[in-house]
């Protein structure tokens, strides 16, 4: 739905066009984010903030956070400063990968509030400070990138790619920190790759052809210019036609038939 609206808001408040590929794009993409968290599996009850702890230290998320950090900074510190004025991608990538840290904190907040409420002393936990440095790092680090994405590129394009790209990071980080990829089973892992090609396809067509002029009233005509062979002429035709030119410039060269 925030796609949608987005989309339809920025057409109308903000004056930006958005094609017929485009909205199909943005139907895709939501519905290939649908089709994930519909096959996604349940998450693993965490209850503690000490259980949360031993889910942040297995080697498999250590690995995995790693790898995004090193993403993320070479991003922000190569990629971003090059590119990020041309390449849409660049700077949702950095908010996207972010969010996996800022969703991971707010999980593990969620139980120390709870936890609060109970009576523990998560006060005292060093988990607590971590998560909300954390959150507070990733948010104004998302922050940051999508206000300078929404200053460049079209609002209507950033909502639905930073939508996508989000929601695929958060579930396969999800996947990967509460182990939820050993209880799918296989209609969920077809489910889940087959709502991952969805959204691919959703954002190519919303990226791909975002400069045509593309509407179901000129959508006839548009084929049918497709459909038409670019006509080509050989060199007799050429001459021919400039040497019956009468408004070739005087600088360019004349060209002289002489006939047998």
């Amino acid at each position: 739905f925030s796609v949608l609206c987005s989309a339809i808001l920025s057409s109308y408040l903000l004056g930006e066009r958005l094609n017929l590929l485009g909205k199909l794009g943005c139907m895709l993409s939501l519905v290939g984010s649908t089709v994930m968290v519909i096959h996604a599996p349940e998450d693993e009850e965490v209850t503690t903030l000490d259980e949360m702890s031993s889910k942040l230290k297995e080697p498999g998320f250590l690995a995995y956070a790693a790898i995004l950090l090193v993403v993320c900074f070479l991003l922000i510190f190569y990629l971003a400063p090059r590119y990020g004025q041309s390449n849409i991608l660049i700077y949702l990538t950095i908010c996207s990968v972010i969010g996996a840290f800022s969703v991971s904190s707010v999980k593990g907040l969620g139980i120390a509030i709870k936890g609060f409420f109970s009576g523990q002393p998560v006060l005292q936990h060093p988990l607590t400070w971590i998560l909300v440095i954390t959150l507070v790092a990733s948010i104004t680090t998302q922050i940051n990138y999508l206000n300078k994405s929404l200053d460049i590129f079209n609002t209507s394009l950033v909502f639905p790619i930073y939508y996508v790209l989000f929601t695929t990071i958060v579930i396969t980080t999800s996947i990967i920190l509460f182990k939820e990829w050993v209880t799918m089973t296989v209609v969920d892992i077809i489910g889940t790759v087959c709502g991952f090609l969805t959204i691919i396809l959703g954002v190519f067509l919303l990226h791909a052809f975002k400069d045509m002029d593309v509407s179901l009233g000129n959508l006839p005509q548009v084929l049918q210019s497709g459909q038409q062979a670019p006509v080509t002429q050989d060199d007799k035709n050429i001459l021919i036609e400039v040497d019956n030119s009468s408004i070739a410039p005087e600088d360019k060269p004349k060209v002289f038939m002489i006939y047998t």
